[in-house]
């Protein structure tokens, strides 16, 4: 039977306090006549948790599969509600206060978040390190890359349809699942909602099973590998336009300032930053199809423009060319080498033709390459 709103807890040995998030959940329907139910999802609990759960009117879910992401899809999935609202079984915050969440789901939103800097964080409820780097840091990268105005990507407390539940097709198992739901809520472009919402410090007397450098490495892990835009063609651009410029002036005669001349040697790593950048922003492009022909990625409009114009017969054409170029300035090297007799050159001179006429070839054989794997990749979905 359906019910308007579901309350799902993940649960991993939460004994202690999973009683009174059960009593607030079903005090907050009776109050407000909500016809709902609470879902506890079980991640293997040894502690007994089970049978609290059903002893105090919940239904359990048994989820094999370890892990927070894990945990809460199979509640989510087991759901019966129109709404679904998650929150951890730990007590740290209070089920008896959602009207904030299920009106805004009632006015249309599709995902609703928490935000517990708005709300008012007890003391000790969050780690110092917790609550002025990592959930600051990790939630401004999550508004730069993604153009998101959500301040606090990692609350536990959030709200959402059913329907946009299946719109989002979430994957991850582990915490870096309440960043992958944001990033997926804003990538399909659903009405996204964010209320302020209370902490306060878990009843549990054990130590919460959140690991600060780890999970915050797979949260940060999640966030480059679904933009990369930031992971590979902005540092690519910068290190192209960089090397590009110095080299170009480097090429022409040496750099002198004050006591310091920048010379061949500094030109070969110039070239370098350029070939290097070169190579992140072909990376951009190969993943940017991989992701989008797997669906991890949403296609946009934009995308098809632009990949309508990256053919494989022009790549051909410009990594063929780039090839000639640097074969003629190799010959032009060669020129000077056969006028001395194939004897000692001038290693400075020979160095600012020999230098760019290497990088030149690579770049163009690199662009031959990437032309036929990019054209494989988008066989699937007729990309040309």
């Amino acid at each position: 039977m359906n019910k308007e709103l579901s309350i799902v807890m993940p649960c991993l040995n939460e004994a202690e306090t999973l009683e009174f998030c059960i009593k607030k959940a079903q005090d907050y329907f009776h109050e407000y006549k909500i016809d709902g139910e609470v879902v506890i999802a079980d991640n293997g609990s040894t502690d007994g948790s089970q049978a609290i759960a059903i002893a105090h009117g919940a239904r359990v879910v048994t989820v094999s599969e370890k892990g927070y992401g894990s945990a809460l899809k199979g509640g989510f999935e087991n759901a019966l509600g129109t709404y679904i609202i998650m929150g951890d079984a730990d007590d740290s915050y209070d089920f008896s206060q959602l009207n904030p969440f299920i009106e805004k789901l009632r006015e249309g939103y599709d995902v609703v978040i928490g935000n517990r800097f708005k709300g008012g964080i007890e003391k000790g409820a969050m780690p110092f390190l917790h609550r002025y780097l990592g959930n600051p840091v990790l939630s401004c990268i999550g508004r730069v890359f993604f153009n998101s105005k959500i301040g606090d990507f990692h609350c536990g407390l959030r709200g959402f349809s059913a329907e946009a539940y299946k719109k989002m097709n979430l994957t991850t198992t582990g915490m870096e699942f309440a960043s992958e739901m944001i990033v997926k809520a804003h990538l399909i472009n659903l009405k996204i909602a964010e209320v302020p919402t209370t902490l306060k410090k878990d009843g549990r007397s054990r130590p919460p099973h959140l690991n600060t450098w780890r999970d915050g490495w797979r949260h940060l892990r999640f966030l480059l590998l679904y933009s990369p835009k930031w992971l590979f063609l902005y540092p690519g651009i910068f290190l192209m336009l960089f090397g590009f410029i110095c080299s170009t002036c480097l090429v022409s005669s040496p750099i002198h300032w004050k006591y310091i001349t920048f010379d061949v040697q500094t030109l070969l790593y110039t070239m370098s930053a350029l070939f290097v950048g070169f190579q992140l922003v072909l990376f951009y492009g190969l993943t940017k199809v991989f992701a989008v022909t797997q669906q991890l990625l949403p296609k946009s409009n934009r995308f098809d423009t632009i990949f309508k114009y990256i053919t494989l017969e022009k790549g051909l054409i410009l990594g063929f060319f780039l090839i000639l170029v640097g074969i003629t300035l190799t010959l032009f090297a060669v020129s000077f080498w056969f006028q001395n007799h194939f004897g000692t050159l001038n290693f400075r001179e020979t160095s600012r033709v020999v230098i760019p006429a290497a990088f030149t070839i690579i770049m163009g054989i690199q662009i031959v390459l990437f032309s036929f794997f990019f054209s494989i990749l988008g066989l699937k979905n007729s990309i040309k």
